[in-house]
């Protein structure tokens, strides 16, 4: 006989500093990203939990909400006939990336933001402490006045001080590593079946990394790219409303593209992240697709591995995050791995965030070439 266990937490009571806008918008952003960006559906969706569980009161209700979000600037009212009445705004996007990047990495907060510090030293762009010898070609603004003056008082005999090249050092400078990555969300249908919503924790790893990308490590490079039957790039602004579609999965054409806009950025260090919840199904032959959702088919396979082997030998790194736990997929990910000598993690949905986070941090390719 089987019993049920119940685990028990301490309740924690609502912000009471709060207002009556903030409890509220923080329901509907997460119900917007939800609907891909319907501020119809959204709205629809706040106006029924508020009839189950009142959470408007007789001073704040709905509507005082909506006027609110217009007039903050979060919503825009749409003038095009046949439009929806109202949209998202630029600032509601960045409220989201922002919003992202407090719920995956809010233990991220306290770093100092613009730095990829490495343990080589060379010719780089953020003064250390430690100097050394001016060699010719050093730029003038790195000479350490004081540690050069020192040297020339300590080699004079005499009152009389001259400073000689001898004497000249320079602040050592650390190498500043920039990192282009490709990353590679899986929209194909599979993200949304089994009752678990895969491709809006996707989004938000998405919105998160682009986020501490542009605001911590401006001169790194992201590209984002979505594969279903085929793939395409999209702009950070795009991210909210990503769907997925009645697509198969076309792993090759997903690299394709990554490695392709990787051959375009001039910095050495490479790499490509895959969110994926299944195996390949899908990739084209000539103008036709070839398709096959049953097991892992040997065309599909070799033309994938092949991939795998090719972003190896261009030294591009592939870190496959896995949205699930079946042991065939886990073997076949094990030997696409094994192909590229990359990384793979099997993270369910709640924890890929600071999966795809650290391995962004840590990857082995930040380092000095």
């Amino acid at each position: 006989m089987t019993m049920n266990a119940w685990l028990f937490t301490r309740y924690e009571e609502e912000d009471p500093s709060k207002t009556s806008f903030e409890r509220l918008f923080a329901l509907f952003r997460e119900l917007l990203l939800y609907t891909s960006g319907d501020v119809t559906e959204a709205l629809s969706w706040m106006n029924e939990i508020d009839r189950t569980h009142g959470i408007t009161t007789p001073e704040y209700g709905m509507a005082d909400f909506i006027q609110d979000l217009l007039d903050r600037g979060f919503l825009k009212e749409q003038d095009r006939t046949g439009s929806p009445a109202m949209v998202p705004s630029a600032l509601m996007e960045q409220a989201w990336r922002r919003q992202a990047l407090d719920e995956i990495f809010t233990d991220l907060k306290k770093s100092r933001p613009g730095k990829h510090s490495t343990r080589f030293y060379g010719q780089g762009d953020e003064k250390e402490e430690v100097t050394r010898p001016y060699t010719y070609g050093d730029p003038f603004e790195h000479i350490a006045i004081t540690t050069s003056l020192q040297n020339a008082h300590l080699r004079s005999a005499s009152g009389d001080l001259q400073l000689t090249p001898g004497d000249l050092e320079v602040y050592d400078t650390a190498l500043q590593v920039q990192t282009s990555t490709a990353l590679l969300i899986d929209i194909s249908h599979s993200m949304i079946l089994y009752g678990e919503d895969r491709i809006t924790p996707a989004k938000k790893v998405a919105m998160a990394l682009a986020e501490w990308m542009t605001t911590r490590y401006p001169k790194d490079t992201l590209d984002i790219i979505v594969f279903g039957d085929d793939a395409w790039t999209v702009d950070i602004k795009d991210l909210p409303y990503l769907q997925v579609g009645p697509y198969h999965t076309n792993t090759v054409a997903g690299l394709e593209l990554g490695m392709e806009m990787l051959r375009k950025r001039r910095n050495p260090n490479k790499q490509i992240f895959m969110i994926t919840d299944g195996k390949p199904t899908c990739i084209r032959k000539g103008k036709r697709y070839y398709r096959n959702s049953y097991g892992l088919d040997r065309q599909i396979l070799r033309r994938t591995l092949g991939l795998a082997q090719q972003a190896r030998k261009l030294q591009i790194p592939i870190t496959t995050f896995m949205i699930a736990r079946d042991p065939w997929l886990v073997r076949f990910v094990d030997e696409f791995t094994r192909v590229n000598a990359g990384k793979a993690y099997y993270a369910g949905i709640e924890g890929l965030g600071s999966f795809v986070f650290r391995d962004y941090k840590e990857s082995p390719k930040r380092k000095g070439r």
